[in-house]
């Protein structure tokens, strides 16, 4: 099969859907890989690194796209790239389609056969491409949370460590998924003062046997939320409903009774965010304050340490590459259950059930 792997053209993002060691296996496999020239250098990775794989190192995305069956990416297609899909392709990246109906039109437009990432089931029945960004961006959300209280960025002033004589900030993370979990573990490498809520006793069971005293665990209802929303230094919105747009749960009214340089970490802003205030940032320009509270809404957090999560998100994907290229993807999708949970978009049809419901009434869609 002929693969493609363009640069990145989203905003600050510097990851690359393969690394030269992916390149490697996919060629010893029988493969013919294409890597836009420069499309690992934001991750460490050169082209002449990517030639040693034994990738073919091409001028520009046209060159790419128009070689390849498979493009590989990891970042949702932007207008450019939409516009070079064909039907005679298949993308293989995030896509975070539901709250997102322009992307919709324009891949339905394509025919191209379009597999996300963030629906593919792994074997123990979890978002096992998902996970691996999940768990950088909920550490990285704590480090962007700590950096946002400081006074120069708009924050408090709070350090949410504290100091000996002086309290701890803070940290409120609403859902105690895979993103909670791991800024869970951050807050309290700080030594913050941690709550998580989550409307799954199970979760929050867990949770409390992990980590003990060093959190509190309180199910979520609107009181509950409300209450340690406004209390809070820091708050860490890690919701996730696959494949859906998020819920807004925390609302403007909560919004404004915060205290002024308290700060909200959006992360699920990629499904269109938890804050009824929250709109997507770029790494240049990551926060924006609404009545006081900072809030920090980039839609490609782990994008800020390429290296690291190229490789975690590589880690993840290539065994799925190697399964599209070896089988083909009609056979690939049929023969694996939780890949086929990822087939989003195929023959000009929204083909899940969830994302097909949310763009459901939307013109052109």
């Amino acid at each position: 099969m002929r693969i493609g792997v363009p640069t990145e053209v989203k905003n600050n993002e510097y990851r690359v859907g393969l690394t030269p060691n992916s390149v490697a296996e996919v060629v010893r496999a029988g493969h013919q890989v294409s890597v836009q020239g420069g499309a690992g250098v934001g991750a460490g990775f050169l082209d002449g690194e990517y030639e040693t794989a034994g990738a073919t190192v091409a001028p520009d995305a046209e060159t790419v796209f128009a070689g390849a069956e498979l493009i590989v990416k990891v970042k949702e297609p932007q207008a450019a790239e939409r516009a070079r899909l064909t039907s005679e392709h298949t993308l293989f990246t995030f896509l975070h389609l539901a709250p997102d109906p322009a992307q919709a039109k324009d891949l339905l437009a394509s025919g191209a056969t379009a597999i996300a990432y963030e629906s593919v089931v792994g074997p123990r029945g979890d978002l096992a491409l998902l996970a691996p960004m999940s768990q950088v961006a909920g550490r990285l959300a704590v480090q962007a949370g700590a950096r946002s209280l400081e006074k120069i960025m708009g924050g408090a002033g709070v350090l949410l460590g504290g100091v000996p004589g002086v309290e701890a900030g803070k940290v409120t993370v609403i859902g105690g998924g895979v993103v909670g979990r791991n800024a869970v573990e951050m807050a309290i490498g700080l030594g913050a003062h941690v709550v998580v809520l989550d409307r799954t006793p199970a979760v929050l069971e867990a949770l409390a046997e992990r980590y003990g005293s060093a959190i509190q665990t309180v199910y979520s209802t609107a009181a509950a939320l409300e209450s340690h929303v406004i209390a809070s230094d820091l708050v860490i919105g890690a919701v996730l409903i696959p494949n859906a747009k998020a819920p807004h749960l925390i609302t403007k009214e909560m919004v404004a009774a915060m205290r002024p340089g308290s700060v909200i970490v959006d992360v699920a802003i990629d499904q269109g965010g938890c804050a009824e205030t929250s709109h997507p940032t770029t790494h240049a320009e990551p926060t924006y304050m609404v009545d006081g509270v900072v809030h920090y809404c980039v839609a490609n957090m782990p994008g800020a340490v390429p290296r690291t999560s190229t490789q975690a998100l590589n880690n993840a994907t290539l065994p799925y590459v190697l399964r599209l290229a070896n089988l083909g993807v009609d056979a690939a999708l049929a023969s694996d259950s939780g890949l086929r949970a990822g087939l989003t978009v195929q023959a000009g049809i929204i083909t899940e059930p969830t994302v097909a419901a949310a763009l459901a009434g939307l013109p052109g869609v």
